[in-house]
């Protein structure tokens, strides 16, 4: 009797196991936003006590990266798990673009929707305007947000002082999409106030419809993207000016994700990325954040630009108050969670690695490298603690003040030769020992021709309309 009923016991037991649900996914991806704009990383000018719980019950990632620092690229990135050159992604996609993503390319939501996920964007998008690229095409099941930047519209305070007419010759209005269709074709500052509450609350509502069935919920913010907006709830709560504010309401937003998925008993069942799209605009000055003691920001690949600020949460599985020093990128995303769920990987070639065990654990990345291209430009990369940039011209401050009031001052241009970091040292790569270590530029520079020699013969073509 007793093997009869630990037979059953152990039957039972399984049976439960097995009919447990595949982990539900939420990605966040703000917009522009610092490797020191959040207490984890850094922030003291105002207060992010929900992201501070986030990172004291999971894991920070201090060295993580994006593809590009870039709007469109570093999106691009994220969701098919490839570097954004190889899928002709590069730079901003406006309302003039005549591409976006390719509808051959697998996105995260389609890994997902293998599983029988409901999927869903609340956010921009900025993988092309045009509804063959918008995210209803590309295995989401539900989308609301700006097909671009918040910034691609003829209210930009830079241009204010024209007359409508020749706004217009520059950006058309900002559209609202909801589905595949436009819902407000003249978007105002008054509604871009709305939109980190708004993106919030539909993702709250899409959780509790699916809170019986798996999910995956991506969150790309508009903000911290100037022009900034914020709710009135959040109007002067910081004391740290309309920056602060709007760090508040987003603040506020990963506290709803939070909340909602403690409330459904979720949370020991769902994966909770937290990251951004690239650095800060520095030249945007008392509008854009911080990313000390990073050097540089958007629209370069020193850390200042690509090595973004991230936090992994998942009650009870990720350990908490934890961190990982290896460098992991948004690419490895993408083959993560198809392990995770037991979902096939694209038939093409991706760029991305399974590295679950650095959510867990401490492990070494399983990748050789990683590489860090701006538009086609192969410029740097990293291996261990070492990274070789190659030489390039990129846009700087020069230690100069950016502007105020949301009116940007200019960037200088410089250029940097072949150059070695050590950024267990030398985080602000400050420091060129090329000559100290010569086999180990040399061995990074052939690595870096190498896998850029492979990756401009197998580049694939963007979507075209």
């Amino acid at each position: 009797m007793k093997l009869i009923f630990a037979n059953f016991l152990f039957i039972f037991l399984a049976t439960l196991a097995s009919a447990k649900k595949p982990p539900n996914v939420v990605i966040m991806f703000m917009d522009d936003m610092g490797y020191a704009d959040i207490g984890a990383f850094g922030a003291k000018a105002y207060p992010t006590p929900h992201l501070d719980q986030m990172a004291k019950e999971g894991r920070k990632f201090s060295d993580f990266y994006v593809t590009q620092a870039v709007c469109s690229a570093s999106r691009a990135g994220l969701l098919t798990g490839c570097y954004n050159v190889r899928i002709g992604i590069n730079g901003a996609l406006g309302p003039k673009s005549a591409h976006g993503l390719n509808p051959s390319e697998i996105t995260i939501a389609e890994i997902c929707k293998q599983k029988g996920y409901a999927t869903a964007c609340f956010g921009k998008w900025h993988l092309g305007h045009h509804q063959k690229f918008l995210p209803m095409q590309h295995g989401f099941d539900d989308y609301f947000g700006l097909p671009y930047s918040n910034d691609m519209w003829p209210y930009h305070p830079g241009v204010l002082h024209l007359p409508m007419e020749e706004r217009l010759k520059r950006w058309p209005h900002l559209p609202l999409v909801e589905g595949n269709e436009v819902i407000n074709p003249k978007v105002t500052g008054e509604d871009q106030e709305q939109l980190t509450k708004e993106y919030t609350q539909r993702a709250v509502s899409f959780i509790k419809k699916n809170k019986e069935n798996p999910f995956f919920v991506y969150l790309p913010h508009s903000m911290v993207h100037v022009p900034l907006y914020v709710s009135d709830k959040f109007k002067g709560k910081s004391g740290a000016g309309l920056f602060g504010d709007v760090m508040m309401e987003v603040d506020w937003s990963v506290g709803e994700i939070m909340k909602v998925l403690r409330k459904h008993d979720l949370h020991k069942n769902t994966l909770f990325v937290f990251t951004s799209d690239n650095g800060p605009w520095l030249n945007y000055g008392d509008h854009a954040g911080s990313a000390a003691p990073l050097r540089e920001g958007k629209g370069t690949m020193f850390e200042g630009g690509c090595r973004e600020p991230t936090l992994a949460w998942w009650p009870g599985t990720i350990p908490a108050n934890s961190e990982c020093k290896e460098p992991a990128m948004t690419i490895d995303l993408l083959p993560t969670i198809a392990g995770l769920i037991g979902a096939d990987l694209p038939n093409h070639r991706i760029d991305g690695k399974n590295i679950w065990p650095l959510f867990i654990g401490n492990e070494k990345s399983p990748h050789e490298a990683y590489y860090f291209y701006y538009g086609n430009q192969l410029q740097a990369v990293r291996q261990g603690k070492w990274k070789l940039h190659f030489p390039h011209g990129y846009r700087t401050m020069a230690g100069k003040p950016g502007g105020t009031g949301g009116i940007p001052t200019n960037y200088s241009q410089a250029k940097i030769g072949l150059s070695l970091f050590n950024l267990h040292s030398d985080i602000e790569e400050s420091t060129d020992v090329k000559d100290e270590f010569p086999k180990i530029a040399s061995r990074l520079k052939t690595l870096g021709e190498k896998f850029n020699h492979e990756l401009q013969k197998s580049k694939r073509p963007a979507g075209k309309i």
